[in-house]
């Protein structure tokens, strides 16, 4: 039986894009692909729609105004049913996404929507390992289920822990303090740190070095230490990027503490990387170490021997270096950050050959085409590291090397390694591209995981912030609305490892789980971290606040560097400074640093950073009872976003009383007294709106028109 050509192929799927116009009388509306093809989206009366939301938030249902905000210019995903025929397409929608509230104003760049998302993520961990909130790292499971608990384990069995798992999930724990200031995430960070320097440290004082246990069993008889991997890939061999990894969570605590016995672990493990696995004669770092002999070109390493990866060389960077040099400002960090962006522009690139860099090499730097799985394949994620980090690099030395590799890995990059049609990046492709298609074919599915999207929202906010250029900050948003859209898990917490091509979440073997050797909760908080950073400091002209809480007397000479990433220089300044609660002066305001008064306790810092140029600035903190709002420079027609949402971040308290220090303000613009008044009324009468300080005399005569106000001509906190 012979089938006709005539036959409609029926499927669900999505697409992502841009709305050109609404036809209201036809039910439909046009869409335009992140890559410039046009469709037609048809709608029905079943079609539903709600906004993204936040974890911990509420949904959004928006169904009812569906029609009413498929306004010209939005971003949107549909989900629908797709009919195909020869010569013929119909999509009808049957769920709509809106990213942004209003035209332009995408949830994720809310002053405090990353904040709140590491918050929320850093919660679900703790849950999940630490029911009874009791931080014994002893009972730390390398695997957590998709629920956020541990997997069961078998009478009798061993318990695997392993080193880098538990120093990645440490990473998460302080970074969420970093941005909220909850003790509780740094003394869980604080406990796993000293759990991996007492059960996975190893000391060698005869060498100088320090290196890291695999992981240990917990077995019903004690501990047992595993020194070389198990995992897979890197079986009975020391893996430079284990060894790597084992710094993270303790360098980002020591960034908040300045425990100065974890700055000396950092030294010491450093020591092992130049002692053994560095390649003096042609440079880089071997990726594998045999573990009795230490050495990389051991006959045992099998496929590992004489090797060189992206992972022995790029991943010091994020991982522990630039969040060291943050700390410490030491020129050996930041010599050994050279070398290896160096080293990478050097040896990675392979145009014309590939679009993608390669990533495995032989001792003299020849490819290694035939390596495992690898083999000639391309990890998209790889190649946005390489272009966000040479662009923080390039903040400390700016080498037109780096800006050129960064700036042209992110041109080629979206074509050949993104979903142009659904949005959202792949996972592997092939490097080379097929001769019949000219696609870079995926290697072994179409999903997409949770970490490559990482990579390319902080490469394309990086690049949108130092650049400037528009296209970056499209494609970051664009990445940025997937990762939101799809991978927050609002039903468990926490986010998805994967989620299909159309963005429904992928929960089959080890990807069905949050915790487990290639996830622990990194790379979700880092995004929250740095994204919170380069949107607001680099991007949207906002001010950062972090939280530190350095150890008596660990600091040299009581100087806590508070710079919250490699930066452009002079782009960003201290504005505000407070210790254990209180406002305090002694700080350089260029050079991001406190310097703290003599304690015999911890101290509890807390700086607001905000860019040097920075036309309006609004920002705002909460007693308990009273919202303080302080307002600085120009609230004009261009600045009203912004206002609007700084005023949306304070009122969510539900203060009983809100004040505005205006004292700073230059102008202020009709729109924006209406705001002001707008949320007045919706906020309710039982609240005070107090104007505190002296103002413009137009502006003050203004407000006071409006009848709406208290004014309140003496400062207050």
């Amino acid at each position: 039986m012979t089938q006709s050509a005539n036959t409609t192929r029926t499927f669900s799927d999505s697409i992502a894009g841009y709305i050109t116009t609404y036809e209201p009388s036809r039910g439909c509306f046009g869409l335009r692909t992140s890559d410039g093809r046009e469709f037609t989206i048809h709608l029905g009366e079943s079609v539903g729609s709600q906004i993204v939301r936040n974890l911990g938030e509420a949904p959004r249902d928006t169904s009812g105004m569906t029609r009413d905000m498929l306004s010209e210019g939005r971003y949107v995903f549909v989900y629908g049913i797709f009919y195909q025929w020869e010569g013929g397409e119909r999509i009808e929608a049957r769920s709509i996404t809106f990213p942004e509230e209003r035209r332009g104003s995408y949830v994720f760049e809310h002053p405090d929507w990353w904040v709140k998302q590491a918050a929320e993520i850093a919660d679900f961990y703790l849950r999940g390992h630490f029911p009874d909130g009791n931080f014994d790292w002893r009972n730390f499971r390398t695997r957590l289920t998709l629920s956020g608990t541990h997997v069961p384990d078998s009478a009798g069995e061993d318990v695997r822990q392993e080193t880098d798992t538990i120093s990645r999930l440490v990473y998460g724990l302080a970074t969420a303090y970093l941005l909220t200031g909850e003790d509780r995430f740094l003394d869980a960070a604080e406990s796993g740190t000293a759990y991996l320097r007492e059960h996975m440290r190893v000391v060698d004082d005869r060498d100088g070095i320090v290196y890291w246990y695999h992981g240990i069993d917990i077995t019903p008889s004690g501990q047992r230490k595993i020194l070389a991997s198990e995992f897979g890939d890197d079986f009975d061999a020391i893996p430079m990027y284990e060894q790597i990894y084992a710094l993270a969570g303790p360098t980002q605590t020591y960034r908040i503490t300045g425990d100065p016995r974890i700055l000396s672990d950092i030294d010491r493990t450093v020591a092992l990387f130049h002692r053994y696995f560095q390649d003096n004669q042609r440079g880089g770092f071997f990726s594998h170490l045999d573990p009795i002999t230490m050495d990389p070109r051991a006959d045992s390493l099998g496929r590992n021997r004489s090797r060189k990866n992206w992972n022995s060389v790029g991943d010091h960077a994020p991982a522990y270096l630039i969040n060291a040099y943050l700390a410490t400002g030491r020129e050996d960090f930041a010599e050994l950050l050279l070398q290896t962006a160096d080293t990478i522009v050097e040896h990675f690139p392979d145009e014309p050959n590939s679009p993608f860099v390669q990533e495995r090499f032989h001792e003299d730097w020849s490819p290694d085409r035939t390596w495992g799985w690898q083999q000639d394949r391309a990890v998209v994620g790889h190649n946005l590291k390489i272009a966000w980090n040479l662009t923080r690099i390039r903040s400390l030395h700016d080498k037109p090397d780096y800006a050129d590799l960064a700036e042209r890995i992110a041109e080629i990059m979206p074509p050949v390694g993104s979903d142009q049609q659904r949005g959202g990046w792949y996972d592997v492709v092939e490097r080379r591209a097929d001769p019949d298609s000219g696609a870079h074919r995926l290697v072994w599915h179409d999903r997409k995981a949770w970490w490559q999207q990482e990579q390319s929202i902080l490469a394309y906010l990086i690049l949108a912030g130092v650049s400037g250029d528009p296209e970056h900050r499209r494609l970051a948003r664009e990445a940025a609305a997937f990762y939101n859209a799809f991978f927050l898990d609002y039903d468990d917490g926490g986010v998805y490892f994967n989620v299909l091509a159309n963005g429904v979440p992928y929960l089959m073997g080890t990807e069905r789980l949050k915790g487990s050797h290639s996830m622990a909760g990194y790379h979700a908080l880092e995004l929250c971290y740095l994204a919170a950073t380069y949107t607001g400091l680099l991007i949207n002209s906002a001010p950062l606040t972090l939280h530190f809480r350095p150890q008596p007397g660990a600091l040299p000479d009581g100087i806590l560097r508070v710079a919250p990433d490699l930066l452009p220089p002079g782009s960003v300044q201290l504005a505000r400074v407070w210790v254990d609660g209180e406002p305090f002066k002694d700080f350089d305001a260029e050079a991001l640093t406190v310097k703290l008064p003599v304690s015999s306790r911890p101290q509890r810092v807390r700086v607001e950073l905000e860019p040097v140029e920075m036309r309006l600035g609004i920002s705002s903190d909460f007693d308990g009872k009273t919202a303080h709002i302080h307002v600085r420079g120009a609230v004009d027609r261009t600045e009203l976003e912004k206002f609007r949402r700084g005023l949306a971040e304070a009122l969510s308290a539900k203060p009983r009383r809100v004040e505005f220090h205006l004292d700073e303000v230059t102008e202020m613009s009709r729109p924006a007294i209406n705001e002001l008044l707008f949320q007045r009324t919706k906020i309710g009468l039982d609240v005070d709106f107090v104007i505190v300080g002296c103002v413009l005399p137009d502006v003050i005569s203004a407000l006071v028109a409006t009848d709406a106000f208290l004014i309140d001509p003496g400062p207050r906190g």
